[in-house]
């Protein structure tokens, strides 16, 4: 193969996460990653293949969802984590507005029903870590109040999909940042003692 994998799964990646997984053509792809159809084939199997693991590369950086769940002190601070960390990397310079797992797929035809599938299993899977998070530090920090983990839980990854939106539309990172903000007052009316 000649040329970098790890540098070709980042310029797919950049491409998916700008126009999504369909949008995207082969002839796109060939061109950005100076190869041939052959050895995209030959690397990755097919499209689908190079587009999952360029997912696989957007969800792997230096703070990922899990690490943000994991080392928040209570769901709280996760929920916050995850939607600063939303408006940070929605708004970055060298990278597309927006979120790939909510953009790449949102106009995909039923024959990419799979990829549809796979990227709402991630964005669930964020969600139910979040869920239990919240879960679990209710029953340590507030034993007696009564809250909605699922409903929490959805209502953040709601958030966090809308801030890609607007992330696509325009806004800067100080609005998403405002918007987080806000969504978080949500908590402070979700708790029935």
């Amino acid at each position: 193969m000649s040329f970098n994998r790890e540098e070709a799964l980042h310029r797919a990646m950049l491409l998916f996460w700008q126009h999504g997984f369909e949008a995207t053509t082969l002839n796109d792809l060939t061109a950005a990653l100076g190869v041939p159809p052959s050895s995209i084939y030959t690397a990755f199997g097919d499209k689908k293949g190079l587009f999952l693991e360029a997912v696989g590369c957007y969800l792997s950086g230096p703070v990922t969802s899990q690490s943000i769940i994991e080392n928040a002190s209570n769901g709280r601070e996760a929920a916050w984590g995850l939607m600063e960390a939303a408006a940070i990397g929605f708004t970055g310079d060298d990278t597309p507005a927006g979120c790939l797992l909510a953009s790449a797929a949102i106009s995909c035809s039923d024959q990419a029903n799979d990829i549809k599938e796979a990227l709402a299993a991630i964005r669930l899977g964020i969600e139910k870590q979040l869920q239990q998070k919240i879960e679990n530090s209710v029953a340590v920090d507030e034993p007696s109040a009564s809250w909605d983990a699922e409903v929490l839980a959805a209502h953040t990854i709601a958030v966090i999909q809308g801030l890609s939106t607007l992330a696509r539309d325009g806004a800067d990172r100080e609005k998403l940042l405002r918007v987080a903000r806000t969504a978080m007052l949500v908590w402070q009316c979700s708790v029935t003692p």
